[in-house]
């Protein structure tokens, strides 16, 4: 459904933000979906030690990424509460959304550094989950602000405030559900729903055996139409070649080499294979695949 980043220096009110959000979608009569918030929390991680040096965080955010990815679906609704402070990391996010293709924004706590040391302080005061001043500084000086014109930053909603108190910031909560609940039509414009590329789908075929069987379904009709061509001396059947009663004859307006129906096999595979990717399933069985392949090849070379 959705995969919201929420992002901004530490101890700028991040968890507060993803807790409102969570709460105002649950409560929107438009969301029928479940809303889930992806943290460090989740995983027992000590922030400190998750921040203590770079293979640690790189660590930190495998462990969340890994997460989001095999959590986003299309009845979800992600909220990933992180720093998420390296511009490089959130795009990683937003191909994961891409690659499922569904809506996705980001939601950032722009909060004064001061104001986050003050918070940082006041936890630890009160023996709170808080940074160290080493790491919270090196956080700082590090973070990446998000920009609206990068796309993986894009749609941005931005929460700014000077207490920890979210309430002036309201409007922007409603404005953030209103993006993530909206019903669309051919009339929507403001609402943008990823869509997977090549580069982006982690998988060609629905299945596993799918390639397995398409290779070898495929082989097999041209091994019939090798195997016919070469018992009649090169002659074609009056009735067309035939790979058995469920399937249809092979309708040749002239005799085709071994290497022209190798050719024709990989581009038709290759076809197969794009037509996957943009949501069309691919064949389900051995005989589908068949019924498909001579399909293609009475196109390509039949009589009509």
């Amino acid at each position: 459904m959705a995969l919201v980043v929420i992002c901004g220096q530490p101890c700028s009110g991040k968890s507060k933000a993803a807790l409102c959000l969570a709460e105002a979608l649950k409560q929107s009569s438009e969301l029928k979906y479940q809303v889930r918030i992806i943290d460090e929390a989740s995983f027992h991680l000590d922030r400190n030690q998750s921040y203590a040096n770079m293979p640690s965080e790189k660590n930190l955010r495998g462990v969340l990424r890994s997460e989001v990815d095999r959590s986003l679906s299309k009845d979800t609704v992600i909220i990933v509460d992180s720093l998420n402070n390296i511009k490089g990391y959130r795009y990683e996010l937003w191909c994961l959304a891409r690659a499922a293709g569904i809506r996705y924004c980001v939601f950032y706590c722009d909060v004064e550094d001061n104001d986050c040391r003050k918070w940082n302080q006041e936890r630890r005061e009160k023996g709170e989950d808080n940074y160290d001043d080493v790491i919270f500084e090196d956080l700082v000086r590090r973070f990446e602000k998000p920009e609206r014109r990068n796309r993986w930053d894009s749609p941005l909603f931005e929460l700014k405030s000077a207490s920890s108190s979210l309430s002036d910031s309201a409007s922007i909560v409603d404005d953030a559900v209103s993006y993530i609940t909206k019903k669309l039509d051919s009339k929507t414009r403001d609402v943008k729903i990823l869509q997977p590329s090549i580069a982006t789908q982690t998988k060609r075929f629905s299945d596993a055996n799918s390639l397995h069987e398409l290779d070898k379904a495929t082989q097999e009709v041209t091994n019939a139409i090798a195997e016919a061509q070469s018992r009649d001396l090169g002659m074609l059947p009056a009735n067309g070649i035939s790979i058995g009663k469920d399937f249809p004859p092979i309708n040749l307006s002239r005799s085709v080499g071994l290497p022209e129906l190798r050719r024709l096999r990989r581009t038709f595979m290759k076809l197969t294979g794009q037509t996957s990717l943009s949501g069309k399933p691919p064949p389900s069985d051995s005989d589908s695949a068949k019924r498909m392949f001579i399909d293609y090849l009475n196109r390509e070379l039949g009589t009509s």
